[in-house]
């Protein structure tokens, strides 16, 4: 285990998302099943989209389907804990956006888990790729750290 990556912290991301727990998230072994984090991830980007005007479910000509994702576990969490989200963008390309998400735990600094997943945008009636619009490319900048 030579070689071990740091945990990031709040400090680390452009912008942040609460999120609740809830009673059905724990399995049998008293802490949060490693698939709800996955659901955590996916609720704080479109959650953030959402907000912004940058996604409507329903109706958007183009929306990003997850094309790979991975998570890193450091420490359990469970109901009742409150998550907040840690989000960042690690690279932009024409189509695509490779989001990182971090979830915190209570008020913690160190980051519980640590989270990506690539979004292409497609056309809704094609499902073929499409270049992201100027607005969504802005505020997805806006999630750019420096030093990430």
């Amino acid at each position: 285990m030579g070689n071990k990556t740091p945990i990031t912290t709040r400090s680390d991301y452009a912008e942040f998302y609460p999120l609740q727990t809830r009673w059905m998230d724990n399995d049998v072994y008293g802490h949060m099943n490693n698939v709800v984090h996955y659901s955590l991830f996916d609720t704080a980007v479109n959650g953030w989209l959402i907000e912004r005007g940058l996604l409507d479910p329903r109706n958007s000509e183009t929306y990003g389907l997850v094309v790979e994702t991975g998570c890193k576990y450091y420490a359990e969490m469970g109901f009742p804990d409150r998550v907040t989200a840690g989000l960042r963008v690690a690279q932009l390309g024409s189509s695509s956006i490779k989001y990182e998400v971090a979830l915190f735990r209570n008020n913690e600094d160190s980051a519980t888990a640590e989270g990506f997943f690539t979004h292409v945008y497609v056309n809704r009636a094609t499902h073929r790729p499409s270049k992201i619009e100027d607005d969504r490319r802005i505020a997805f900048q806006s999630l750019m750290k420096e030093d990430s």
